[in-house]
């Protein structure tokens, strides 16, 4: 029989079993300098040391045990080999003074490199070894080295405890393993009916994960998506196809839905561990997010009661929500977020917003720095090309750095001309802006980037030794959006653009991603396969092209299980709503709207592509309306967004609802049977003209001559469906559907279409009572 292996990498088992004392997350500068820096310098190192230096050596070890096998692999910075001398070097980079680091900076060092020493010595039969921790200071480029040698029984017995240790929790793991397939391979489909085209997403949701492959997937409301996304990929867990499964979202009732499915599945008897993942300023137990021994009782001490938590949590619980993490935390004194993070290495499901994979600056880079058998399940994905975009790109404002520099006055005169540079940088930049206050280049400014990179190195030193808060944090804030815009410097490329516009007596430079495909195909390669799906993946190869799709990927396209002849879909072909008409046709929709909503009493809602809009249609129609009447506000609280939800429970309330498409009310919102009957979608949903929207288009349209739809047409006629799609939730739903604008019945956007939407029927002002009593008359 094949043992179960455990696996875990050399770094993990060391910071997992020696970890000890506080959490404490205060400024320390070097970590951030580091994420921006450390890879290069690392290979500046490795470069400089001769033929006799090996770099980034992959090193694999594997312990037997009765019923598994614990597998430990990392890479060593180096690994000098001279005649018969072997030395293992391991590199820091520090922005710490190098009189400050002695032997016993920081064991953790010194550990992992004495796994990497005993892992190489046993493979090479050598008795003696030496190891080498060399820290690089980034701010002078001076060098410290510490020089150890071991012998073989040295270095085994210090393995040996650590595997020891480990041991009790690999054998934890492999019992929950155990159970866990066997509970899926008996758990069959939970409902008792497949809908329409929900066996063909089941199967090509397997497929793509046992293939190593993308899948694209359309699938109109009612099939089923989450259910079919989640039991394949359950089975192929059970199969060893993949171990772990992140379920990915962009909000938060789609993650409350994902958590019903596995609670329903675990009601059948499936076993898996889920972890929801909760933003850390939302779990914080303080009102301030200080994350060290003096500010908060929980980083005091929190790694000496860590893994006691994980034990305890692991051991009672299967699904580690918001409610159950703080519950153990406040049980074990630690930090829930901290807790929350430590539990994804031991949760099977993780459950989570598309920046935890996706964000450079807060992804879960532990899961994604090699290759993985992991399986992505991408939910609403047609939100992931904005969302991505914003991921990749980083702007800068130079109000910032003149208010700090201002605040800072007579503290530090070397961050005050560092800050002086970058204005005085913005203001070169606003010159060369035209006539219409905007520049649009291929350039970095790499002159900037050379002051924001002095910027950070005084910042860090000033905040290093200033202790008085407020300038403290003032400065803290900008240093962070500085360290964003360098990290996606590093990404620039063909795929990036940037502008400068002028704002007011401000001036804003971004790095604009353009086309997010590549940095998204670099993560979903760490990957084994990735699933995205919406009910609004139109049209799937736009969606493929930019979320980082190739031709070796599947796409499918999926019908509608519900029954054409409980909706309707009207299209008003004689009025424009296009901005230069609205205010003349503004008493035409106000009238279409009254006919609609007055031929069945009902609840209603009416999507305007703006607020301006919306609240110019609200004045004019409050004057005639007899229900209750809601509209939209942009600043609305989430106790208001619940408020405005509750008044659709009642269907005898005659509820007539103005909202924005885009908004939150038109996704992601379920007003099942006759809690909503139709639907009013005044526009066609085209994004305001603006300049990032233009610069979008010109580079589409130069890349596949697609600019306008991939700029315009199809992110505004995806708010349509998404707003359209309200309507018909369950097969007893029933409902109509009306489309307000002429452009509606143009070829281009006849063709992007849904199936569902077939057949429709146009209406004018003259007729649409007649259809839509017609319509009403058959329920």
């Amino acid at each position: 029989m094949v043992k179960e292996k455990i696996k875990i990498s050399v770094r993990d088992l060391v910071e997992f079993i020696l970890r000890c004392g506080d959490l404490n997350n205060e400024f320390l500068g070097s970590s951030n300098l580091r994420a921006l820096e450390g890879t290069k310098i690392h290979k500046k190192i490795q470069s400089s040391k001769g033929e006799n230096y090996k770099k980034e050596v992959t090193l694999r070890y594997e312990r037997e045990f009765d019923e598994f096998i614990i597998a430990i692999e990392g890479r060593a910075d180096g690994i000098i080999v001279d005649d018969d001398n072997v030395v293992i070097d391991e590199i820091k980079t520090t922005s710490a003074n190098l009189d400050e680091i002695d032997e016993g900076y920081n064991p953790l060092h010194l550990a992992q490199a004495k796994c990497y020493a005993y892992i190489y010595s046993v493979q090479n039969g050598l008795n003696t070894i030496g190891v080498q921790l060399t820290y690089y200071q980034v701010d002078n480029d001076e060098i410290k080295y510490f020089r150890y040698t071991y012998s073989i029984d040295e270095l085994k017995t210090f393995f040996d405890d650590l595997v020891k240790k480990y041991c009790n929790w690999a054998s934890m793991s492999y019992n929950w393993i155990k159970e866990r397939n066997s509970s899926i391979e008996k758990i069959d489909f939970p409902y008792k009916d497949f809908r329409k085209g929900q066996k063909k997403l089941m199967a090509s949701v397997y497929k793509s994960i046992e293939s190593g492959k993308k899948l694209f997937v359309q699938a109109p409301t009612g099939i089923g998506k989450t259910i079919s996304t989640i039991f394949p990929s359950l089975k192929a867990m059970k199969k060893g196809l993949t171990s772990k499964i992140f379920y990915l979202t962009a909000k938060t009732i789609a993650r409350t839905v994902a958590e019903e499915t596995f609670n329903t599945l675990r009601g059948k008897g499936l076993k898996v561990k889920t972890l929801v993942l909760t933003a850390k300023e939302k779990i914080c137990f303080n009102e301030k997010n200080e994350c060290t021994p003096e500010a908060c009782v929980y980083a005091k001490g929190h790694f000496d009661r860590i893994n006691d938590a994980i034990m305890d949590i692991f051991l009672n619980e299967d699904n580690f929500n918001r409610a159950k993490i703080e519950e153990y935390a406040q049980k074990h004194i630690v930090c829930p977020f901290e807790l929350s993070l430590d539990l994804s290495l031991w949760a099977e499901v993780v459950i989570c917003d598309y920046n935890y994979v996706f964000d450079p600056n807060v992804g879960l880079k532990r899961f994604f720095q090699d290759k993985t058998d992991f399986t992505l399940l991408v939910d609403e994905a047609h939100n992931l090309v904005d969302r991505s975009r914003e991921m990749f790109s980083a702007e800068l404002y130079k109000k910032d750095f003149l208010s700090l520099k201002k605040e800072i006055k007579g503290k530090s005169i070397k961050l005050e001309r560092a800050l002086s540079k970058i204005n005085s940088a913005f203001l070169k930049l606003k010159k060369q802006c035209n006539e219409n206050s905007y520049l649009v280049t291929n350039e970095m400014f790499s002159d900037l980037n050379g002051y924001l990179r002095q910027f950070i190195r005084e910042a860090e030193l000033f905040l290093l030794n200033e202790i008085k808060p407020i300038v403290k944090d003032a400065i803290i804030d900008l240093y962070f959006e500085v360290i964003r815009y360098l990290k996606v410097s590093d990404m620039y490329d063909e795929s990036y653009t940037t502008y400068v516009e002028k704002k007011g007596d401000d001036v804003k430079v971004k790095l604009f991603c353009l086309d997010p495909s590549k940095l998204l195909s670099e993560i979903l390669e760490k990957v084994r396969s990735t699933v995205f799906f919406s009910a609004t993946l139109i049209p799937i190869k736009y969606y493929m092209s930019l979320l980082g799709g190739s031709r070796e990927d599947y796409g499918v396209c999926l019908d509608s299980p519900f029954d054409t002849k409980n909706r309707m879909v009207l299209i008003a072909n004689d009025v424009s709503t296009k901005y230069k008409d609205r205010e003349k046709t503004l008493e035409e929709i106000v009238e279409y709207i009254h006919t609609a909503v007055s031929k069945r009493s009902g609840n209603y809602i009416v999507y305007f592509p703006s607020y301006e809009y919306l609240n110019m249609a609200y004045e004019i129609y409050k004057e005639r309306a007899t229900g209750y009447l809601l509209k939209q506000e942009s600043t609305m609280k989430e106790n208001e967004k619940d408020d405005f939800l509750r008044m659709f429970e009642d269907s005898q309330n005659g509820v007539l609802a103005f909202c924005v498409l885009g908004g939150v009310f038109s996704e992601g919102i379920d007003l099942t049977r006759d809690r909503l009957i139709g639907a009013i979608i005044i526009g066609v949903g085209i994004p305001q003209i603006c300049l990032e929207r233009d610069i979008i288009r010109e580079y589409f349209e130069r890349k596949y001559g697609l600019g306008y739809e991939f700029a315009y047409l199809y992110p505004g006629f995806n708010k349509v469906m998404q707003s359209a799609g309200r309507v018909i939730r369950t097969e007893e739903d029933k409902g109509i559907i009306l489309l307000v604008d002429e452009r509606f019945l143009q070829k281009n956007y006849i063709r992007i279409f849904p199936k569902e939407w077939f057949p429709y029927t146009k209406v004018n002002k003259c007729n649409l009572g007649f259809h839509l009593d017609s319509f009403w008359r058959n329920f």
